[in-house]
């Protein structure tokens, strides 16, 4: 296959490559070794481009989400960047054309990225050609990374509020009997112990499939109780490991019966539970 050369934007803070191909890449370092470079390409960002962009060691990945499609293949390798420490984003496909680098670069607005790239400051909307300059300059991080990604919902005039975390893990001491939180692990049984300690006011987890025996959502029933509110959404409906998703995306599959008590319903969206759960 012939050589194609990328097309290259230095700055004091280093270079970014910008190819049409994954493919492009692997062939172009078999002749032209480098390491720490932006690499830009205007393929979909699965895993088998992924590996092939890693052949080029770079500081920071972008590439195409390529409408994200089945199982979320086309944007899997940014979890495979994750893995390796190298913080990547995916590219609205409607936004930049499939196979051309420069129109990606120019004119391309990110999707999606992953955990590295967050710690950058790097967010969905941001431009390509902005991102790229971020990631070699690092000027949008933030001064603390917060894993969990807490966002206040809202909050009534009791001073209780609708609380996005990650995981149940990340509750703090404030979230006790005050808040509702809407997080984003299975409602098995490994997470009752947690929702004891922290004793949130209610909350709104993932059923994580369900699963055998019911056990995605055993602990709704676990913590009634001790007089806990507690629902799971559909794990179809809403990305488990993301909070933010749980209450914006969510559908209620299932809930205990403090939880009924207070109107929740199987078909409700999380958004629904969540502001009867809080007033």
């Amino acid at each position: 296959m012939a050589l194609h050369l990328p097309t290259l934007h230095d700055s004091p803070a280093g270079r970014t490559l910008v190819f049409d191909s994954a493919t492009h890449v692997e062939a172009y370092v078999a002749t032209h070794p480098c390491q720490g470079d932006v690499i830009v390409n205007a393929s979909y960002s699965g895993v088998l481009c992924a590996r092939m962009v890693m052949s080029a060691r770079p500081r920071a990945a972008i590439g195409l989400d390529c409408a994200i499609g089945k199982d979320g293949a086309g944007i899997a390798g940014l979890w495979y960047y994750e893995a390796l420490g190298v913080p990547a984003a995916a590219t609205d496909t409607l936004t930049a054309e499939m196979g051309n680098g420069a129109d990606l670069y120019d004119n391309g607005i990110v999707s999606r990225v992953n955990d590295a790239a967050q710690r950058l400051g790097i967010a969905p909307g941001m431009r390509v050609r902005d991102v790229a300059e971020a990631f070699k300059t690092g000027a949008l991080k933030p001064a603390r990374f917060d894993p969990a990604r807490r966002l206040v919902i809202e909050t009534n005039p009791q001073g209780r509020s609708i609380v996005c975390t990650d995981s149940i893990a990340f509750a703090l001491p404030e979230d006790r009997e005050r808040n509702v939180l809407c997080t984003a692990g299975h409602t098995g049984r490994s997470v009752v112990d947690y929702f004891r300690q922290f004793r949130p006011w209610a909350f709104i987890c993932s059923d994580g499939g369900i699963g055998k025996n019911q056990s995605g959502i055993s602990a709704l029933q676990d913590v009634e109780a001790d007089g806990i509110a507690g629902a799971s959404v559909d794990a179809l409906t809403a990305r488990m490991g993301d909070g933010q998703s749980t209450y914006f995306d969510g559908v209620i599959s299932a809930a205990n019966r403090v939880a009924q008590a207070k109107g929740v319903r199987v078909g409700q969206t999380a958004r629904e539970a969540a502001a009867l759960l809080l007033n």
